[in-house]
This record gives C-alpha cells, sequence and structure tokens, in this order.
C-alpha cells in the first residue's frame, strides 16, 4: 500500500472526521473517516432511515441553498429577487397525504399542487444592483413561499404564501413590507401560478369557489370492473406510470381542478369573480387588465394518457366572464397517430402544431399569434416536415386580432411562404422579429410592420446543427439575458430589447472553439444593426482562468452588465461590470473546497474499433500518484451515429467551470477514499439501429477505461464498483451480466426488462416484435442468472418516470434471490425518480457507503483511528 500525506483546507472544526494524523497511510486515512464501530452489515440490514459517516453527510447537507445567481432583477434596475431554501424537504411534509390522479399530485389538505407543498422555501430576498444589500421581504410566520415576482413597474412583488391547510396570495413593496391580497384562499391545483397586468395594478388568479360543493368521496363498495378499450389506429404510447383508473378519478380530478378565475386589485384587495367556475389549465391578464385569455381543460378524460394529454379550450373573456372567442380548441389526444389533434385542431399529421400558435397579448390589448395554412388531405398523408426540400409551401401568418375579438376584427400583420419558428415584437409593436428554417439553415429576420412592404431585413443566417455558426439569441427588454442554450428559439423574456436609436437589436450568446481545452467558451452580447446586418460586439468575457457569463443588464449600451464569474476552484458569484470596475453582489461560500480541490483527471480513451471517448476521474485530496485505489464508477450510456457525431457533446465543454456539487454528487467518496469514475458511453451505430451495438458497445467501453486506468496506476482493477441512475441502473446490471468486471453495483429506478416497454424506449424506435433479439439482449432480467458481483437496487415507490415502474426492482430482486445471487433492495416511499427528501438521500448514501465498504475497500482492524459516533437513525 503506497503512503501519502492528508492535508485539509478547511478547518477540523468543520469537518471533524478529517482529523487524521500526518504521515497516516492512505488505508488508516479511508478508515478514519468512518465510525469506529461502523459495520456495513448491520447498516445495510437496517429497517429504519439511517445516516451515512459524517464526512458523507456533511457534504450532502452543505447549505448551498443559500448561495444565490442574480438574475430577476426588477423594472427600475435596483433591486434582485432571490427565494431562499432550507435544502431538501423533510418527511413531515413530504409524505403528507396526496391524491394522484392521472399524473395530478394534489395536496387536497391545502388545496393546491403537491410540488407546491414539497418544493417551498422560506423567505425572499431583494437584493440590491448597487452593492448586494440584502432586504428580508416580510413573510407570514409559519408559512413557506414560492412563485416570487415582480410586478411590470418594479414597485411590488407578488407570491404564494402556503400554510398547511392554504395558499394565499401576497404582495410586497420595495421596503419588503407585505400583506395578504384577500381572505379568499387560492386554488392552486392545476394552474399553479398568477399573472400580473401590464400596468401591476391587477392580479389575476384562481380561487377557491364560493359556496363549493363537498369533497366527493369513494364509492363504498366496487361499482365495477375498471374499463380500457382500444382505438382502431396504432397508439405507440409510452409505459405512463400514473393513470385515472375510475369515473370516481374523473369526478374527483374535476372537484379539485374547478376553480373561480378573479381578478384582483392589488392596492384595494377588491376582488372581482370572472365567469363561473371551471377546470383552469392557463391565465393570461391583457396589459389593460380589460380582457383574460383563458385556457379550460375539458372532458372527455382517458385512462390511456395522463391528464397533461385532456383536452382544453383557450378562450378569451371579458371582465364579467363573457366569452368573446374561442382562440384554440384542443381534443383529448390519447396518442392514435391520425387522431383528432392529427389535421384539423391540434396537430398536423407531421406532428406540428395547427390553429393559432404563440398567442400573446399586445401593449395595447391585442391579441397576436401565428397560424399556418392547414394541411390538406395529401399533405398530411405524407407527413412531410416544412424542411425538407419536397415539403409543400403553406403560408404561415402572424395575425392581429383586436377587440371585440370577432372574425372580422382580425388582421394579417405579415405572410411568410414557410413556417416560423418563433415570432416577437419590441414594446410599440411596430417591428416584427421573426425566425425560419430550410434544409437546416436558419434565417432570423425583422419586418417594418409600418412600412407596408413586408421586406425582410436579416439579422442572421446560419447553420442550426452547427454551435460555431449560432448568433446567439435576441435579448428581451425585460433586463435579463437569454437562458444560456445551445440551439433553440430565444426565451420570449419582455418585448426585444432596441438599442437607444432604435436601428439596432442585441444578441447574447457564446463563441466555443474547435478544441475547448484549448479556447473556453465565451460569451459575448453583440449590437446588430436592423438595416444592413452590421454587428459590433459590445461586451465579451473574460479569458484569463475565469468562466464569465452575462446575467442581466441595468444599461446595456452604457456597459452596465450583470455577470457571474467563477473559476475551476473560485465559487461563482455575481458581480455589477461598469466600465471595467466589478462590484461584487454576492457572497457565496465554497462548503466543500476539499472536494473543489480534490485532484482531477481528464482522459480520452481508445476503444478496440478505434471509437475515442473522454473520461473524468476526481481522487481524494493529496493523492499520491501510483497509489491503486478501490474505484466506483458512475455513469449513463448515450447514442451516437458517429465520432463526429458524438465529439459534437463536447465542444460546449467549460475548462474554467467550477465543480459544483449536489446531493448525489459521486465525488464525495473521494472523502472515503475511492477513486470516481465517470465515464462517457457512447453506443454508436446507423441512425435507428444504435442499439443492435448495445452491448458490444458497452462492454468495450468499460473494459478501454478500466485498461486505461490501470496502465495509469489509479485503480484497483480487482476492486471496481459500477452504478447508475435511470438508463444508467439499467446499464448497470447490464454490464454486470455480460462482464466480468465489477465486484459491486448500485442501480437506482432503473427498468431491467424491456419486454415491458414494447413499442420503444429511450431512443429506440422499433417495437419488440420489429427487434426482438435486441430487446431480449438488453434486458438484464433475462440474463439474470449470468450476473457478477453484488447488486444493490433502489427505487422511488411513485416513479413518475415512463419505463421505469418500481415493479422492475421486486422483479429482478425475486430473480436474484432465486438464482442465488448477492443483492440488497431499498424501496423508498413517496419518492419519485430520483431521491428527494432528507431522509431518503441520506439513507440512500449510508447503504451505498457500507455495500462499497463491504465488497470493495479492505478495511483492517480499527486501531490508532479517531473515532466518531455512530450513525443513527431519524
Amino acid at each position: 500500500m503506497h503512503e501519502c500525506l492528508v492535508r485539509f483546507a478547511r478547518p477540523l472544526a468543520v469537518f471533524p472526521t478529517l482529523a487524521i494524523l500526518a504521515g497516516a497511510s492512505v488505508l488508516e486515512a479511508q478508515v478514519a473517516d468512518r465510525p469506529a464501530d461502523w459495520n456495513p452489515d448491520e447498516v445495510l440490514e437496517r429497517e429504519s432511515y439511517t445516516r451515512p459517516p459524517s464526512t458523507i453527510a456533511d457534504a450532502v447537507l452543505a447549505p448551498r441553498h443559500l448561495n444565490m445567481t442574480l438574475r430577476e432583477i426588477s423594472s427600475d434596475r435596483m433591486w434582485f429577487l432571490n427565494e431562499v431554501g432550507d435544502g431538501p424537504v423533510t418527511m413531515d411534509r413530504f409524505s403528507l397525504p396526496f391524491h394522484e390522479l392521472g399524473g395530478a399530485f394534489i395536496d387536497h389538505a391545502a388545496n393546491r399542487a403537491r410540488t407546491l407543498t414539497v418544493r417551498s422555501n422560506v423567505g425572499i430576498q431583494l437584493v440590491s444592483a448597487a452593492d448586494g444589500t440584502v432586504r428580508e421581504v416580510q413573510v407570514p410566520r409559519g408559512a413557506r413561499v414560492s412563485n416570487a415576482t415582480w410586478s411590470p413597474e418594479g414597485e411590488h412583488v407578488a407570491f404564494f404564501a402556503h400554510t398547511p391547510t392554504a395558499t394565499h396570495l401576497y404582495v410586497a413593496d420595495a421596503t419588503g413590507q407585505s400583506r395578504r391580497l384577500t381572505d379568499r384562499a387560492l386554488l392552486a391545483t392545476m394552474y399553479t401560478d398568477f399573472d400580473w397586468s401590464e400596468d401591476g395594478k391587477t392580479l389575476a388568479a384562481v380561487l377557491i369557489p364560493r359556496n363549493r360543493p363537498a369533497m366527493p368521496q369513494p364509492p363504498a363498495r366496487p361499482m365495477g370492473p375498471q374499463v380500457k378499450m382500444t382505438e382502431e389506429g396504432e397508439n405507440m404510447l409510452r409505459v405512463y406510470a400514473s393513470l385515472m383508473e375510475t369515473p370516481y378519478d374523473k369526478d374527483l380530478l374535476e372537484w379539485h381542478t374547478t376553480g373561480q378565475v378573479a381578478l384582483i386589485d392589488v392596492e384595494s384587495g377588491r376582488v372581482t369573480d370572472v365567469g363561473s367556475p371551471t377546470m383552469v389549465r392557463d391565465l393570461d391578464v391583457s396589459p389593460t387588465g380589460a380582457h383574460v385569455l383563458v385556457t379550460r381543460m375539458v372532458r372527455p378524460f382517458s385512462y390511456v394518457v395522463p391528464v397533461r394529454q385532456f383536452g382544453s379550450v383557450q378562450e378569451v373573456w371579458d371582465r364579467s366572464g363573457t366569452v368573446l372567442a374561442v382562440v384554440t380548441d384542443d381534443p383529448l389526444d390519447t396518442g392514435i397517430e391520425g387522431g383528432p389533434r392529427a389535421g384539423g385542431a391540434g396537430f398536423s399529421g407531421s406532428g406540428e402544431v395547427e390553429g393559432p400558435r404563440s398567442v400573446s397579448w399586445m401593449a395595447d390589448g391585442t391579441l397576436v399569434y401565428m397560424e399556418q395554412e392547414p394541411e390538406s388531405d395529401d399533405e398530411a398523408d405524407r407527413s412531410t416536415a416544412d424542411d425538407s426540400d419536397a415539403a409543400p409551401r403553406r403560408t404561415d401568418r402572424v395575425v392581429r386580432w383586436s377587440a371585440p375579438f370577432s372574425a372580422s376584427s382580425k388582421d394579417v400583420l405579415f405572410e411568410n411562404p414557410r413556417r416560423l419558428n418563433w415570432a416577437r415584437f419590441e414594446a410599440s409593436g411596430d417591428i416584427l422579429f421573426a425566425s425560419e428554417r430550410q434544409n437546416g439553415k436558419v434565417h432570423e429576420f425583422a419586418v417594418m410592420l409600418d412600412d407596408g412592404d413586408a421586406e425582410k431585413h436579416t439579422l442572421a443566417r446560419y447553420d442550426g446543427d452547427d454551435v460555431y455558426e449560432n448568433p446567439g439569441s435576441l435579448v428581451g427588454d425585460a433586463g435579463r439575458f437569454p437562458v444560456r442554450r445551445r440551439f433553440g428559439p430565444p426565451a420570449a423574456d419582455g418585448n426585444v430589447l432596441m438599442s437607444d436609436d432604435g436601428d439596432a437589436v442585441f444578441y447574447a450568446g457564446i463563441e466555443y472553439g474547435e478544441d475547448p481545452m484549448e479556447m473556453a467558451p465565451q460569451a459575448f452580447v453583440d449590437r446588430v444593426e436592423i438595416d444592413g446586418g452590421e454587428i459590433q460586439r459590445i461586451w465579451t468575457s473574460n479569458r484569463d482562468g475565469i468562466s464569465e457569463r452575462p446575467l442581466a443588464y441595468v444599461d446595456l449600451e452604457d456597459g452596465d452588465v450583470i455577470v457571474s464569474r467563477e473559476g475551476r476552484r473560485e465559487i461563482q458569484q455575481t458581480f455589477r461590470s461598469r466600465g471595467g470596475a466589478l462590484t461584487q453582489l454576492t457572497r457565496n461560500v465554497d462548503y466543500t473546497p476539499d472536494l473543489t480541490a480534490a485532484p482531477t483527471r481528464e482522459f480520452t480513451v481508445t476503444r478496440p474499433d478505434g471509437f475515442k471517448f473522454r473520461v473524468n476521474v476526481t481522487l481524494p485530496p493529496n493523492y499520491v500518484e501510483g497509489t491503486r485505489l478501490p474505484a466506483m464508477f458512475w455513469f449513463y450510456p448515450r447514442e451516437y451515429t458517429d465520432q463526429d457525431d458524438y465529439d459534437e457533446t463536447g465542444q460546449t465543454y467549460d475548462k474554467f467551470a467550477f465543480p459544483n456539487f449536489g446531493t448525489r454528487s459521486m465525488e464525495y467518496l473521494v472523502r472515503l477514499g475511492y477513486a470516481v469514475v465517470e465515464p462517457d458511453a457512447p453506443i454508436v451505430g446507423n441512425q435507428g439501429r444504435m442499439n443492435d451495438n448495445y452491448e458490444h458497445d458497452l462492454r468495450n467501453n468499460l473494459a478501454a477505461v478500466i485498461d486505461h486506468l490501470d496502465e495509469e496506476g489509479i485503480i484497483d482493477r480487482r476492486r471496481l464498483g459500477l452504478g447508475g441512475h435511470s438508463y444508467g441502473a439499467f446499464s448497470t446490471v447490464n454490464a454486470m451480466v455480460h462482464t466480468p468486471f465489477f465486484k459491486a453495483g448500485i442501480a437506482g429506478d432503473g427498468n431491467y426488462n424491456r419486454t415491458l416497454t414494447p413499442l420503444h424506449f429511450q431512443s429506440e424506435r422499433r417495437t419488440l416484435w420489429e427487434a426482438k433479439d435486441v430487446y431480449i439482449s438488453m434486458s438484464p432480467f433475462l440474463q439474470a442468472n449470468n450476473l457478477t458481483g453484488a447488486l444493490l437496487m433502489y427505487h422511488g415507490l411513485d416513479d413518475q418516470n415512463v419505463g421505469t415502474d418500481p415493479i422492475h426492482s421486486p422483479k429482478l430482486f425475486h430473480a436474484l434471490n432465486g438464482l442465488n445471487k448477492e443483492a440488497a433492495m431499498y424501496l423508498y416511499p413517496f419518492e419519485d425518480h430520483g431521491p428527494a427528501s432528507e431522509e431518503t438521500i441520506l439513507d440512500l448514501w449510508a447503504r451505498w457507503t457500507a455495500w462499497l465498504d463491504k465488497h470493495l475497500m479492505e478495511v483492517p482492524a480499527k486501531q490508532n483511528v479517531i473515532s466518531e459516533d455512530q450513525p443513527g437513525s431519524f
């Protein structure tokens, strides 16, 4: 065993388990980070929630939620909004009763979506854009908060306050003083938000109806069987975890979602009920407050698709609730190819939205939307995408619809010979900005609507699939830069921001180098002239070992920008940048500096077939070169068509990014003496047939990584573990039945029998009957007799992910138990596709640590080791 010196950047008082004598061996250091009476078998068998060694628990529960990134700036550019969390939800709140109805989870005691109960926060802060001064917003005692949102004029903040039995709407001013707007509680079961009018004087929300009937009760006895009938046509549905089952479910859903649309005067708190109670999906109040765009869910409901696919109608209402117009009418989507949404209303045969789309209000209270000529029956049969040369050209239009929203009050603002990707306006509505795409080429342009000639002024032309050509996204006038993305339309963040002289717009994006290890990504802001398209770069990020991104702006043309800055060893902070001077606005803390400073290695590994891919390795602090360590591999295979396709995924890598950690970061294991290996796992083949090579590539990927790291002298190949979540779990078990490399495996929320997802899965679009050999070879349940190593499985009992029903883990455990294979299984109540509660997360870490120690770590008799308390139960 090689020797190493152990030093720590963090004071020993913070990490008491790291108080190891200088000169201790690697093995002694590993042991010292466990309790003196650490017994893996006892931990694995414990039937109550337990905790891992404190060195792991400290990292998992580090209060990263107190750190902030400032982006939500007020319209006067003086303050930022920041909601304050309190870490992972605890089981006392996570286990509150709820109704599960076709994918809708409802906290029935409080009349709100369960997500508002379990994912809410404890505070709201106003952070000065001048110097970072923090001002606390008054929050009702004992309440939790969510949805904090600036009013358009920047004078108020509205937010939800959640108590155990109700949700209320509050408004705070710039001093932080808040008040409840109405005594009536909100109904936040399906529409889980509120909407400001443009003048900031009115809020639209959904309230519990007056004289609401009692909640339907389940029948005292069964009224009949559960009934499902197929429909004519192919229905390639995914395997949904939560579906309606009985007529009672339908009645209960309607009761839970039927609310009263209301307009609330912010100053007086006066409530105006609008129309009759209905099943409200969405609200959008007009800038003048005279009308409301209401989206209602409508019957019939379904037993084969979740609630999100139920039909809806979008209507324009006046303040009395009179329906002035129907904007869209989307029927129930049961997934039938060529069904009711494939044609007239809803979707075309090529899968595109038909009828009005991207419906929104203009500042003058008119509606604007895009609508393309409908497909003919012949075109629908061909189902040819508009992105193709062969696609028939169907005129797309930008339409303005004025009150009284009659058929005769529509005006066509612009016509385009092909479908538009998106359309936006500047504040006055006189200039239209839009994007079209043909043969992969994107054209973004402006049209002066008041000129009447509909000339397209080109702003950008680029290959939509080439990250190096992407010009960025249009900047909106709400003060925030577009969220970083490689491709796709800009976020609709207010109107398009115009230059002071009205002649130009602004694009914000990221420039990537051909080799990310040579040139880190560089953020930029360009001024683009509307007439002529001339580009002037007005801001660019720092290249000197710092990753810098624009978040918001105070005065863009004056160079007054809010930026985030981080480095490989420097946690992200928000700064105000003015004239080259930086003012730090946040004081974020790196709570795990030893992990930040942990040695990392980045390798490019070559498979026997010549395919090259990347591997990241994290090592214990003060690792000594040549020390061979037990290693935990954590991975998630992905599909590619060739080397170039794979190489594109590395183009956006930022070598200066800070190594952020979360509650399930496997890097924590380096504190216990493990090497953590995170290999890419490319599955490569012809489009639509990648999985023909799944087993072959999976084996060769892992073998190449193990051989390479063995040659580097980093790992002890006799003591290797492998794990993953979801598709990574599926692939972990596949690796353990198809290779002999791993002594221990950890698989979470996985699918282990592909015959239970027979219509398609992941990127596989062939059915079981079209690719039977592939489905069978990729089903580790059917190869369970070949399992090598010991397998730990965990699964959330409320897993809602398609294809990973919790049944998979018990069935595989049953098989392994009968085959005399070593396995353990942990099923966690209330958890979805990934652990969320503090108790579950800590318990998992305890089991993972014990499992790996039992099978991979050579732990000698305890001596000369500083002890700590035994991990206990909650």
